[in-house]
């Protein structure tokens, strides 16, 4: 009768070894408990490598792989990377490099991660796509940008507006009813604080453009004129762009979709999810084929639990949330990363992003009776100006990449 027991439940395995050993052993009740494994991820990649097919950029703009951005680990330290790559320098926690115009064209890139053992347990390969900074100022560039908090704060976008008004830049006008500036200037988009793709999807309001932005509708539903609601692009255009569709459209969704989201639940939530965003991206293409679309995918969280301490107490950590935020990155890559024919497009924006030193922080002392302070992050999703810089130096060579001659 013990042995049944002892077979059929590990716990009690692990108790009666502590009784007849005299100590309690850990980590075989760990061993009996294994971590869900992120949904996406292969069981001959442990960190779940979300290295992209291809990486964008630019002469004269700095471009980085950030090497904790695209693995899945508790702490990156614990293992060593190891780039090929004919251009940029491998530095401790990234591979940077900033092309000039001679270095235009495909460069190749591999990512091998190793253990103690120096063992290769997850490998990656990418083409990074380097384009020329000039281009024809004669074909302008109209763009949508579709988001959450992170583009409602109006600084990435603002960065495309300062990068596309230097000398010999292909102009860039941006679309949208929405912006921060008292009065709606070039600086617009459609961004929406605490918004989801279920929102933009779903969420109807007779005045949608009109009042506190929590409470407002998506601006891409109208009501017809048999009564029902529906997304219609083409109405949207009319009212605020003359009638003329985008050239581009990006969606820059997920931190609010999956925040809450545990290891059990995050597949059938991101499943529900990308069920949404499909819907704008068959809004965007049903009106307008010639529309590019660009899938920004969602950038990983702040370095430190600190971040997370300051905005949600007890609530979430850093590490659920980042789980969550990579198995959506692979899910979104899986969905939408062999879409080119049908004009949408992946921008890798989760690689080329500084988590340790663009986001927020304070200086703080480190307890009561410290004199000494010590700096903390104070935001856990929500970057730093200069880590929405980034963000926008991503969009950027990607807008480059489509190049002048294919211009919708």
């Amino acid at each position: 009768m013990l042995m049944k027991k002892l077979k059929s439940c590990a716990f009690w395995f692990i108790l009666v070894s502590f009784i007849v050993n005299g100590m309690v052993v850990v980590t075989l009740l760990e061993a009996a408990e294994p971590a869900q494994a992120v949904p996406g991820t292969q069981p001959d990649d442990p960190l779940g490598m979300s290295l992209p097919r291809e990486i964008f950029a630019v002469a004269g703009v700095e471009t980085n792989i950030y090497f904790d951005n695209v693995v899945l680990t508790l702490n990156a330290a614990n293992y060593a990377f190891d780039v090929t790559c004919p251009k940029g320098k491998q530095q401790a926690e990234r591979w940077t490099w900033t092309p000039t115009e001679a270095d235009v064209g495909d460069v190749p890139f591999q990512l091998e991660v190793r253990d103690d053992q120096n063992r290769v347990v997850s490998r990656g390969n990418t083409t990074v796509k380097v384009s020329a900074t000039k281009s024809d100022k004669n074909k302008p560039l109209s763009l949508l940008l579709v988001g959450d908090s992170l583009t409602h704060a109006s600084v990435y976008s603002r960065h495309l507006l300062d990068l596309a008004g230097k000398p010999g830049q292909r102009a860039l006008t941006l679309i949208g009813s929405h912006g921060v500036e008292p009065t709606l200037g070039l600086n617009r988009h459609e961004g929406y604080g605490g918004w989801t793709a279920q929102r933009f999807a779903t969420h109807f309001a007779e005045t949608a453009r009109q009042g506190d932005y929590s409470k407002r509708g998506s601006p891409f539903l109208y009501k017809q004129a048999d009564g029902t609601v529906k997304l219609d692009f083409q109405h949207y255009c009319q009212d605020v762009n003359e009638g003329r569709f985008p050239d581009v459209m990006t969606i820059f969704l997920g931190p609010n979709d999956i925040f809450s989201y545990r290891d059990e639940t995050i597949a059938g939530g991101i499943e529900e999810m990308l069920g949404h965003y499909d819907k704008l991206i068959e809004m965007v293409k049903a009106a307008s084929p010639a529309t590019r679309i660009g899938v920004m995918l969602p950038v990983p969280p702040a370095a430190s639990q600190d971040a997370f301490g300051s905005n949600y107490a007890s609530g979430q950590t850093r590490w659920q949330y980042k789980r969550n935020q990579h198995a959506l990155v692979l899910a979104m890559t899986k969905r939408y990363g062999s879409r080119q024919s049908e004009s949408v497009h992946l921008i890798p924006t989760h690689v080329n992003l500084d988590t340790v030193h663009n986001y927020p922080a304070e200086t703080v002392s480190p307890n009561a009776h410290a004199e000494l302070k010590v700096v903390r992050q104070n935001n856990g999703v929500h970057p730093a100006a200069t880590g929405y810089r980034q963000i926008g130096d991503t969009v950027f060579a990607w807008l480059a990449s489509l190049g002048t001659a294919e211009a919708p």
